[in-house]
């Protein structure tokens, strides 16, 4: 019998309930544009990106229930399916587009049009959305009780908690607003430090912190554990192998450096080897990551793949219940003809016939392990990176060796990584909502329609942030770092260029398989490895808080409700802030920042600063606390 039957939704499939209105496609619209722009920023900041579903749910609920006093929840469903779509476009287009903002900046090529970005990203969500449609039946449904889609499952208990909406939608604001104050406080006012280092002398190690809000929120969410992993990557990288370089390699000029490992040492400190040289350790540690976490997945993605097959065969949208109906599989495959021929003829993006086989060979592929792997480990875990680098290097591999190579080989490779990318971030943010409608009775085929609105909303608002965020501070700086950016244009260019540092790349591939043998997840164990210690450092910290809930001596449900409200708060916290970074950036770009620098005309010294930061961080951490362990709660 088909699980379908034997499960029963919230609400059955006889009944007929509002799904699809203006309210929640402006809604979904709205909260698609805004967490779309602050997941972007968050992850060129730190390299890892968080779902947006989970606030996108308590928000729906918040005003459609609370404030709007609407008792629709397929109608809230719809706002956090569309919604969600934005930040997790974002995370595919960040990982990759910024590499070409980067050659520009080098004179190797005119930086890309918006409307260049824009139709990536669009190609690359509508690829997403419609690669999925045969997956769900095959993914969310028969495989009900064996994939979790923990976020998806969240979100329909947020939900569902009807008289628990208003309260969980005034945590996840109150989390936007404190966020919105620090973030303020930090980098516009700049009244205090925003990252605090300390080394010994006589050792080239260095650690520290940084004390962002939303950076501490990512390591809440993702757990003591996760955090724990890129901790440890980032001590091995900041106080065992760069102090190891600076002691053996004092007088050694090692390429990419063109100075003296000591002379580099001195004139720019731990940053400047791990820049120089331990990205490129991180580069091929992630790379390995990539591959092994593929190669672990692949019985699952085959038998994944042939179910797929099998239920397109047999797939029509006759006489079947309200909560079975997908879009017209005969639509679905036309779609993606037609996107696939587009990806191929439009000459805003540079992707030759050859390309475009790959984009939907890979993109179908990827999009089977990103649902499977959301599945298991949730949307904000989802090695999208590691699926980017794989799809690069072989992509790369295969222009150069069929004549597509030099500064147009380049563009091409990034252009079908960005839409693979994109794809698989889609693939991930779709199944999970598709597992929410599931448990909730939603109609699917509606589901569908909604992805597709957040996924245009969204790729007509990417270009204009990066752009803004472009002008602002620039890719590649201190503000900015687009880390996984940088690293895919790192990869393409020693492929194509033949001059990736091979030594150090091969270093972290087997620094990487060591982790693989002794039981370490290498992902995030090989992004703290690329990433600096102070931001690893940060996250640990929200990792450990969430520790500490998770051990205290209170009933279960009890714990369960101080863990998840500390989710929402953070999950404000990310948005907050990220939506500060973009109203900062816009003054940047207006010549406004300095107006409201307050560290150069106070005069106020580092030391004061750097203290000033450490109590700001503690406060964070209080304000966190509050609104979990410490919230008075209605009975």
């Amino acid at each position: 019998m088909n699980q379908q039957n034997e499960f029963k939704p919230y609400i059955p499939a006889e009944k007929i309930t509002p799904e699809i209105t203006v309210t929640s496609i402006i809604m979904g619209i709205l909260l698609s544009v805004i967490f779309g722009a602050a997941n972007a920023y968050l992850g060129l900041r730190v390299g890892m990106t968080v779902s947006a579903s989970i606030p996108a749910a308590v928000i729906a609920m918040g005003v459609i229930r609370m404030i709007m006093r609407k008792n629709s929840i397929l109608e809230s469903n719809i706002v956090q399916t569309t919604g969600s779509a934005g930040e997790s476009l974002a995370a595919g287009a960040i990982f990759t587009l910024p590499a070409l903002f980067l050659w520009a900046a080098e004179g190797k090529m005119d930086k890309p049009g918006i409307v260049e970005i824009t139709l990536i990203a669009l190609l690359g969500g509508l690829l997403g959305v419609f690669f999925m449609v045969p997956l769900r039946n095959a993914l969310i449904v028969k495989e009900h009780g064996v994939l979790p889609y923990p976020e998806g499952t969240a979100c329909a208990e947020v939900l569902l908690a009807g008289e628990e909406g208003g309260a969980n939608a005034s945590t996840v604001f109150a989390g936007m607003g404190f966020a919105a104050l620090f973030k303020f406080i930090i980098d516009g006012l700049k009244l205090v430090s925003g990252e605090i280092s300390a080394h010994v002398k006589g050792f080239a190690g260095e650690i520290g912190t940084q004390i962002y809000p939303a950076v501490m929120s990512v390591g809440y969410i993702c757990g003591a554990r996760i955090s724990s992993y890129m901790f440890a990557g980032g001590v091995l990288s900041w106080l065992v192998l760069i102090p190891l370089m600076v002691l053996f390699g004092a007088d050694i000029t090692l390429y990419p450096g063109t100075v003296p490992i000591s002379e580099m040492y001195a004139a720019g400190g731990a940053s400047a080897i791990w820049s120089s040289y331990i990205r490129y350790v991180g580069a091929g540690a992630l790379a390995a990551g990539g591959i092994i976490s593929l190669i672990k997945s692949l019985p699952l993605i085959v038998k994944t793949f042939g179910g797929a097959m099998k239920s397109m065969k047999g797939s029509n949208n006759i006489s079947i219940e309200r909560t079975s109906q997908d879009l017209n599989m005969k639509l679905v495959l036309s779609c993606i003809a037609v996107l696939t021929i587009l990806v191929w003829l439009v000459p805003a993006i540079p992707v030759t016939l050859l390309g475009a086989v790959i984009v939907v060979v890979f993109g179908f592929f990827f999009a089977t392990v990103s649902s499977r792997m959301v599945g298991l480990v949730g949307s904000s875990n989802n090695p999208v990176s590691g699926m980017a680098i794989a799809t690069l290097l072989i992509t790369t591999l295969l222009l150069k060796v069929t004549g597509d190579g030099g500064v147009a080989g380049m563009c091409s490779a990034i252009a079908i990584g960005s839409i693979i990318c994109i794809v698989s971030a889609i693939a991930g943010d779709t199944s999970q909502d598709l597992k929410t409608g599931f448990l909730l009775g939603a109609t699917p085929k509606k589901q569908q329609i909604a992805e597709v609105i957040g996924v245009v909303a969204a790729a007509l608002a990417i270009g204009g942030t990066l752009y803004l965020l472009d002008a602002a501070w620039g890719f590649g700086t201190d503000q900015l770092a687009a880390p996984q950016a940088t690293l895919m244009k790192l990869i393409i260019e020693g492929v194509m260029d033949g001059n990736l540092p091979w030594a150090l790349v091969f270093t972290g591939v087997f620094i990487a398989v060591v982790a693989e043998i002794i039981g370490i997840p290498v992902l995030p164990f090989a992004i703290g490895i690329y990433l600096p210690v102070q931001l690893n450092a940060c996250i640990m910290v929200g990792g450990l808080v969430r520790l500490v809930l998770e051990k205290i001596k209170k009933e279960e449900d009890e714990k369960k409700r101080i863990v998840n409200d500390g989710i929402l708060f953070c999950s404000g916290m990310i948005a907050g802030e990220g939506l500060v970074g973009i109203l900062l950036a816009l003054l940047a770009v207006f010549g406004l920042d300095s107006v409201l620098d307050l560290s150069t005309r106070l005069g106020i010294p580092a030391l004061v600063s750097n203290i000033g930061g450490l109590v700001l961080f503690a406060i964070i951490i209080a304000t966190l606390l509050k609104f979990s362990v410490w919230k008075k709660r209605v009975k």
